[in-house]
C-alpha cells in the first residue's frame, strides 16, 4: 500500500501526497512529480501557500509572469507556490541552468513556458521573455526567492486605474529589504539621486527588479542589454518616452539558495553609463521606434503526464509572435515586428 499523508495550508484547502502526486485543489496537476524529495520540498511549501485574490477589475486582461532562471531548481519551489492562481502565463527564461531548473518548473506548474536564452546576463533573459509574452500585462519576477509572487496584485492595481508602468520600492511606506547591505543601500540612493535629478523625477528607489507594464510600453522600452542594469534602462526610456509610472511598496527578501551573480561596483558603474547614455539619447515620445526584439526559442513538452518527467523536446520555426515549423522549435519575435521568418 502506498504510504499517503495530507497537509492543509492556510486556506483551508488539503493536499494529498502520496508516492507519485501532490495536487493542488484549485489546479489539477499543479505539483506532481517523481521525486520524493520534490515531493517533500512541495508539499511543505504549499503549506503556506497564500489566497492571492484577483484583483478588481482584471476580468478578461490577461497577465504574463516573466521570470530569469539560471540555477535555481532549489529555489523555484518557495516562487511557484506563491504565483496566483489567475495569472494567464508563467514564463522562465533558461540561462542554460546546469541543474534541474527546468524540470522543476514543469513539475510546479505543467503549463510553465520555457524559453531559452539566447545570449548571457538578465537584461538579455528579460527581452527573450518580453518577446515571448503573450499578455496584456507583463510582470517581472526574480526567481531567487527576494521578490514576492504574492504581492502581484498590488502591482497590478495601479495598471488597471491608469497607469502604464509600475516599479516596486523598498524605500516607501509598506516596503522595505531584508538584503539591503548598507554599500548597496548608499549606493542605490546616490543612484536614485543622479536618475531623479538627470530625468525630473521623483523616484524613491532605482535599483530593483520588481516591475510591471502593460504590453503597449515594450517598444518604448526596447531593452537591448544583457546585464543587471537593464532595470536602469527600462526607467530611463519609460521616461523619456513620458508614459505614466507608479511606485508600490514592495518587500525584498534574501535569496533562499545559491549565490547571487550581482557585483556591486561592476553593476553600479554598468547603471551609471547606462543613465547617461539615456539621458542624452535623442527622446523617443509618441510613436514608438521599431524594437529589434530578440529570437527566442522555446521548449515544447512532452510529457505524457505530469507525473513522471520524461524530458523536453525542442522545436523550431519562426513567427511574428510564435509558431511551429515541421520541425517543432518555437521561435518568435514581438507583434510589433513586421512579419518574416527569423534570422
Amino acid at each position: 500500500m502506498r504510504p499517503m499523508t495530507s497537509t492543509k495550508h492556510s486556506a483551508g484547502e488539503t493536499i494529498v501526497v502520496d508516492e507519485t502526486t501532490l495536487e493542488h485543489p484549485r489546479r489539477p496537476g499543479y505539483a506532481s512529480c517523481d521525486s520524493a524529495v520534490w515531493r517533500g520540498i512541495v508539499a511543505g511549501l504549499e503549506a503556506s501557500l497564500p489566497d492571492v485574490l484577483e484583483p478588481t477589475g482584471l476580468g478578461s486582461t490577461r497577465v504574463s509572469v516573466v521570470i530569469p532562471t539560471l540555477n535555481e531548481s532549489a529555489n523555484l519551489p518557495h516562487v511557484m507556490s506563491r504565483l496566483p492562481a489567475w495569472v494567464h502565463e508563467v514564463i522562465i527564461v533558461d540561462g542554460h541552468s546546469t541543474d534541474d531548473t527546468v524540470a522543476m518548473a514543469r513539475a510546479l506548474w505543467p503549463s510553465v513556458r520555457v524559453i531559452l536564452q539566447d545570449g548571457k546576463g538578465k537584461g538579455n533573459a528579460l527581452g527573450c521573455g518580453f518577446a515571448a509574452a503573450n499578455g496584456d500585462i507583463i510582470v517581472m519576477l526574480d526567481a531567487d526567492g527576494s521578490t514576492d509572487p504574492a504581492e502581484i496584485p498590488e502591482f497590478v492595481k495601479p495598471l488597471l486605474e491608469g497607469a502604464d508602468f509600475v516599479k516596486g520600492s523598498r524605500r516607501v511606506d509598506g516596503g522595505g529589504s531584508t538584503d539591503f547591505s548598507a554599500l548597496r543601500r548608499r549606493g542605490n540612493a546616490v543612484l536614485t539621486g543622479l536618475f531623479n535629478l538627470a530625468y525630473r523625477k521623483q523616484y524613491t528607489d532605482l535599483c530593483y527588479g520588481y516591475n510591471a507594464f502593460w504590453a503597449h510600453c515594450l517598444p518604448h522600452m526596447r531593452v537591448d542589454c544583457s546585464g543587471f542594469e537593464v532595470e536602469t534602462l527600462i526607467h530611463a526610456r519609460i521616461a523619456r518616452a513620458g508614459l505614466e509610472v507608479a511606485e508600490v511598496p514592495s518587500m525584498e527578501h534574501e535569496r533562499l539558495n545559491g549565490q547571487s551573480n550581482l557585483r556591486t561596483f561592476r553593476d553600479g558603474r554598468r547603471v551609471l553609463g547606462t543613465m547617461v547614455s539615456g539621458r542624452f539619447a535623442r527622446a523617443r515620445r509618441g510613436e514608438p521606434a521599431e524594437w529589434d526584439a530578440p529570437v527566442f526559442r522555446e521548449l515544447a513538452a512532452e510529457w505524457e503526464s505530469p507525473v513522471g518527467l520524461r524530458g523536453a523536446q525542442v522545436l523550431e520555426g519562426a513567427s511574428t509572435r510564435r509558431s511551429t515549423s515541421s520541425s517543432g522549435m518555437r521561435l518568435g519575435r514581438g507583434d510589433w515586428e513586421s512579419s518574416g521568418a527569423a534570422a
